[in-house]
């Protein structure tokens, strides 16, 4: 079995088990999704929405984040907090 259908045979049972879920958090591909999740755990998805666009212009792929410091990234998630 490769990777991509392993991928979507687990996506298949959880649809089965959950049906489809959709979320509030705004994004356009699974990375965006991944970092808007995380984010939201420390947050409102409100805000969370407020600051991804700005930060997804930055860093569009996992690669260009992986390549900066992560006081850079900081400066453009620092309001997300319940502090």
């Amino acid at each position: 079995m490769t990777l991509k259908e392993r991928y979507e045979n687990v996506i298949a049972i959880l649809q089965d088990k959950y049906g489809y879920m959709d979320t509030e958090l705004n994004y356009d591909n699974p990375f965006q999704l991944l970092i808007a999740t995380v984010l939201s755990a420390q947050c409102t998805d409100k805000r969370v929405n407020a600051v991804t666009p700005e930060l997804f212009r930055a860093f569009p792929t996992p690669q260009r984040m992986g390549e900066e410091p992560v006081e850079e990234i900081f400066e453009y998630i620092k309001s997300v907090s319940y502090e």
